[in-house]
């Protein structure tokens, strides 16, 4: 028994000293995993927010792993583009620091479901539990107030109110998503074109391709750039027929600049679906309809990097 007892003692102190003897240990303790959400995107760099900790510099490379987890017990990875990283996305990240003290990615896993929030948010399609709230209560006293005309017509106009506090909270969710996603706010905006389209249509005119490639060029030039894509629709139609035509748009633009201007992944937010907000002309006469079907290809540095 005394023997036992010994020999378990020495394996114990095996276990103990091996780390210390063994080199390889160093390099698997520079491995280092952080959560958080991604506030800002920089060239190849992404500044993550952490809590209680300050924002950590992520450096994304051609080899990074980028995966939407899924499953119950997210035990399945479905491979996704470096452009779905955008601001406000939650995202878990694995790598090792570099001599800048940069964490340099090995993967980057987020949710579907964090991801669909994010883009939400960029399109100011995302609904609060106050607008949720104030329709149903809206619907249950029209149906108290069916009995009576006199109690219908104030129904009615208790119902135009709460429709134009709605108008006006979607006009300041808008505009608030336009200084976050449009500007970016700690931007410069250093380029722009705007490509228009035609009725229902979602290829981009030809005439538009040389604008698009002029601008990847420019923003070649352009230290730690990012390439901004936000499509539109006139508001003629469905809105979700707007909300799609805006997207596919967005995302034809985005081939080109990939595809034939040679704009890397890393430098590229996804495309934003911002399906009638923002209109730049009335949707009552011809014309103002055709400058509202557009997509505005904008070219950002981070204020810090240009020094302003």
């Amino acid at each position: 028994m005394k023997k036992l007892r010994a020999l378990r003692f020495t394996t114990l102190i095996a276990l103990v000293t091996l780390p210390f003897a063994l080199p390889s240990q160093r390099a698997i303790a520079q491995q280092t995993q952080l959560q958080g959400v991604i506030d800002g995107r920089s060239g190849p760099t992404m500044s993550l927010r952490l809590i209680g900790a300050p924002d950590a510099t992520v450096l994304l490379t051609d080899s990074t792993d980028v995966g939407e987890v899924e499953g119950v017990f997210h035990g399945r990875t479905k491979q996704m583009p470096m452009t779905a990283l955008i601001p406000g996305l939650p995202v878990q990240v694995k790598g090792a620091l570099n001599d800048q003290n940069q964490l340099v990615a090995d993967s980057v896993k987020f949710k579907g479901s964090d991801l669909k929030a994010a883009v939400d948010a960029q399109a100011g399609l995302q609904p609060t539990e106050q607008k949720v709230a104030a329709n149903s209560a809206a619907i249950q006293q029209s149906q108290q107030e069916l009995a009576a005309q006199q109690a219908a017509l104030q129904a009615q106009q208790a119902q135009l109110t709460a429709e134009q506090q709605k108008i006006a909270a979607n006009k300041a969710a808008i505009a608030a998503d336009n200084k976050r996603f449009g500007e970016l706010g700690q931007y410069n905006i250093l380029g722009e074109t705007t490509v228009l389209f035609g009725n229902g249509k979602t290829a981009v005119d030809p005439q538009y391709q040389a604008q698009l490639l002029q601008l990847a060029q420019q923003a070649k030039g352009i230290t730690a750039y990012i390439i901004q894509v936000q499509g539109y629709a006139s508001a003629v139609g469905s809105a979700a027929l707007n909300q799609r035509l805006s997207s596919e748009r967005a995302s034809a633009v985005t081939a080109i600049l990939e595809q034939q201007g040679q704009v890397p992944l890393t430098n590229m937010l996804a495309p934003g679906a911002m399906g009638t907000s923002n209109q730049v002309d009335s949707d009552k006469t011809a014309e103002g309809q055709a400058e509202n079907r557009r997509v505005v290809v904008r070219i950002l540095q981070n204020k810090g990097i240009a020094g302003s």
